[in-house]
Protein backbone atom coordinates (compact mmCIF):
# COMPACT_ATOMS: atom_id res chain seq x y z
CA UNK A 1 0.00 0.00 0.00
CA UNK A 2 1.31 3.42 -0.97
CA UNK A 3 1.51 6.14 1.70
CA UNK A 4 -0.05 9.11 -0.11
CA UNK A 5 -0.62 12.45 1.63
CA UNK A 6 -4.25 12.34 0.55
CA UNK A 7 -6.01 9.27 1.91
CA UNK A 8 -9.70 10.00 1.37
CA UNK A 9 -12.00 12.47 -0.30
CA UNK A 10 -15.00 13.73 1.63
CA UNK A 11 -18.23 14.26 -0.24
CA UNK A 12 -19.56 17.69 0.70
CA UNK A 13 -21.81 20.17 -1.08
CA UNK A 14 -19.49 21.63 -3.71
CA UNK A 15 -18.95 25.16 -4.96
CA UNK A 16 -18.27 25.24 -8.68
CA UNK A 17 -14.92 26.77 -9.72
CA UNK A 18 -13.27 26.64 -13.12
CA UNK A 19 -9.49 26.20 -13.25
CA UNK A 20 -6.97 25.73 -16.01
CA UNK A 21 -4.22 23.18 -15.38
CA UNK A 22 -1.03 22.56 -17.28
CA UNK A 23 -0.91 19.28 -19.18
CA UNK A 24 1.82 18.00 -16.86
CA UNK A 25 -0.20 18.81 -13.74
CA UNK A 26 -3.26 17.10 -15.23
CA UNK A 27 -1.23 13.96 -16.00
CA UNK A 28 0.05 13.94 -12.42
CA UNK A 29 -3.47 14.39 -11.08
CA UNK A 30 -4.70 11.46 -13.19
CA UNK A 31 -1.78 9.31 -12.00
CA UNK A 32 -2.48 10.27 -8.37
CA UNK A 33 -6.13 9.28 -8.79
CA UNK A 34 -5.08 5.93 -10.27
CA UNK A 35 -2.72 5.20 -7.36
CA UNK A 36 -5.32 6.28 -4.82
CA UNK A 37 -7.90 4.04 -6.52
CA UNK A 38 -5.56 1.05 -6.45
CA UNK A 39 -4.89 1.59 -2.74
CA UNK A 40 -8.52 2.19 -1.73
CA UNK A 41 -10.25 -0.07 -4.23
CA UNK A 42 -12.57 2.78 -5.25
CA UNK A 43 -12.24 4.73 -8.49
CA UNK A 44 -12.14 8.50 -8.15
CA UNK A 45 -12.30 11.24 -10.73
CA UNK A 46 -9.05 13.24 -10.80
CA UNK A 47 -11.00 16.53 -10.61
CA UNK A 48 -12.35 15.52 -7.19
CA UNK A 49 -8.80 15.50 -5.81
CA UNK A 50 -8.14 19.20 -6.39
CA UNK A 51 -10.15 20.54 -3.44
CA UNK A 52 -8.81 18.08 -0.82
CA UNK A 53 -5.26 18.66 -2.06
CA UNK A 54 -5.66 22.43 -1.73
CA UNK A 55 -7.21 22.03 1.72
CA UNK A 56 -4.30 19.85 2.85
CA UNK A 57 -1.79 22.31 1.41
CA UNK A 58 -3.38 25.28 3.17
CA UNK A 59 -3.73 23.35 6.44
CA UNK A 60 -0.01 22.55 6.41
CA UNK A 61 1.16 26.11 5.68
CA UNK A 62 2.40 27.48 9.02
CA UNK A 63 3.08 30.96 7.66
CA UNK A 64 -0.49 31.19 6.39
CA UNK A 65 -1.87 30.09 9.77
CA UNK A 66 0.26 32.64 11.60
CA UNK A 67 -0.72 35.46 9.21
CA UNK A 68 -4.39 34.56 9.47
CA UNK A 69 -4.31 34.69 13.28
CA UNK A 70 -2.86 38.19 13.31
Amino acid sequence: MTKLKLSSVEDEKPVKVTVTLSAALHRNLVAYAEILASDSGKAIEPEKLIAPMLERFIASDRVFKKARRS
